[in-house]
């Protein structure tokens, strides 16, 4: 019976987690979604554009960091429900607005908000399900940004065509406003609240006790490995963060696709990254089970390291193959071949435009596999790799460090655009990936137990 009411609210409390940040998602990236249409009405220059998506992403840095350091005395489903009414209430004030000021202030106070979404899911999923599950339910949930972002961009392209960019953030606005009182009322923060045993102490008991992992602050801080993944996972979310906020209009602008592709191409980025993470987070969990937890590598490093090398050999490839001109060529070459029948050239320069379609769609769900599944375990990591006493300080720290690197993502990226072009500054992202690569396999076997290792375990 307690097994039938454990699988109960499990399935309850994370469809509602999973719902919940699914609209957190969706309405962080409305303004990246409509762009295209917002463009037509507002005329805004790249600045602009860097200054609103940074406003956002510097907002969000410092509410997760305090939110993820403040979660273990704050009530989950009261932080996660008021996040999410203060998301969507901002994107229906947002859909009234005309101007950069008013943009930026108001993605601003979304930043805000969105920073309450994340860190309440972890500690709900540390305290619902055993040490074992831990890294594979964490990168389900993060499957709702992969959902979030792969039907977004269609759903909001599809719309414009009937209805005004306005329209479709303040609906979304209304929708998540109208969520957060159903997660209000169906999260549960632990078991015992519903008078469950919580499986947290239960765990701990089996093992006798976890005293010996506590550490000061000043052993946890000065860990090498904290600012190894910090530093990481800072790069890896900063690309990702600049392929998904730009990557639509590089493809319009400089690579002379349609919006259609450029959405399609988002969509299969985030479609990967729905792979990619679930990919990451099983088969980390399965090396963990079968290398057990070391004091110095990790056996997830292996995983991290092949996606991160996914990553830059998907933006290289990208970079190098997908050419404004490559179609042309394609047809002009066949005409020259097949000159006594129009229709057949037809046929072939159709055949030809899809052969290059479904290319830029792999390399787009090639990049998100590869750098949604870093992102999932960077996370993971951070958690299981600190003391006992930190693991909500230990992710709020690289957390924030990855939310520096989506900073650094908007108007930095967006200024190396304005005056050099799209072209050189994805080759940026992409040299400082590879050279993080690099790094990260050269101190892979570094230790990875922060803060104080007693002798024994050493």
């Amino acid at each position: 019976m307690a097994k039938a009411n454990y699988g109960y609210y499990r399935g309850t409390i994370f469809l509602a987690m999973f719902v919940g940040y699914t609209l957190y998602y969706f309405n962080r990236k409305t303004f990246s979604f409509v762009m295209p249409s917002l463009m037509e009405e507002i005329k805004l220059d790249k600045d602009d554009l860097g200054m609103i998506t940074s406003s956002q992403s510097l907002a969000y840095a410092i509410s997760k960091f305090i939110s993820g350091v403040l979660s273990d005395q704050i009530s989950a489903r009261w932080l996660f429900s008021i996040g999410l009414f203060m998301v969507g209430g901002i994107n229906v004030v947002f859909s009234w607005s005309s101007t950069v000021a008013v943009f930026s202030a108001l993605w601003f106070l979304n930043g805000l908000g969105q920073g309450l979404g994340w860190p309440p899911c972890g500690r709900v999923l540390r305290k619902w399900f055993e040490p074992s599950q831990f890294g594979t339910w964490w990168a389900v949930l993060s499957c709702s940004m992969n959902l979030a972002g792969s039907l977004g961009p269609i759903i909001a392209t599809v719309l414009a065509e009937s209805y005004s960019w306005r329209a479709i953030l303040s609906v979304s606005g209304m929708i998540c406003v109208a969520v957060s009182f159903v997660c209000l009322l169906v999260i549960k923060n632990e078991p015992k609240d519903v008078g469950l045993p919580n499986i947290e102490a239960a765990a701990k008991k089996s093992k006798g006790g976890s005293s010996s992992s506590e550490s000061t602050l000043s052993e946890f801080l000065l860990s090498p490995y904290l600012w190894l993944l910090s530093v990481s996972y800072l790069v890896v979310f900063g690309v990702k963060t600049a392929c998904t906020d730009w990557g639509q209009l590089f493809l319009i602008q400089d690579k002379g696709q349609s919006t259609l592709m450029g959405s399609s191409y988002m969509s299969a980025l985030e479609v990967g990254g729905l792979l990619g993470s679930l990919a990451a987070g099983y088969l980390s969990d399965k090396a963990v089970a079968k290398q057990g937890v070391r004091i110095y590598g990790n056996p997830r490093h292996f995983i991290l390291i092949c996606m991160m090398a996914g990553m830059f050999v998907s933006m290289y490839l990208f970079r190098i193959t997908v050419t404004p001109n490559s179609s042309k060529v394609t047809v002009t070459s066949q005409r020259t071949k097949i000159d006594y029948c129009m229709s057949n050239v037809v046929i072939i320069t159709h055949l030809s435009l899809l052969t290059i379609q479904v290319w830029i769609l792999s390399l787009g769900a090639a990049f998100g596999f590869s750098s949604y599944g870093p992102i999932a375990l960077f996370g993971v990591i951070a958690n299981e790799s600190a003391p006992s006493n930190y693991c909500g300080t230990s992710h709020a720290i690289v957390a924030l460090m990855a939310n520096i690197g989506g900073f650094l993502s908007g108007l930095p990226f967006s200024t190396i655009a304005k005056h050099h072009s799209w072209e050189m500054a994805f080759w940026v992202a992409e040299i400082v990936c590879l050279v993080t690569a690099v790094g990260f396999f050269l101190l892979r076997n570094i230790r990875t137990k922060m803060g104080h290792v007693s002798k024994k375990a050493d």
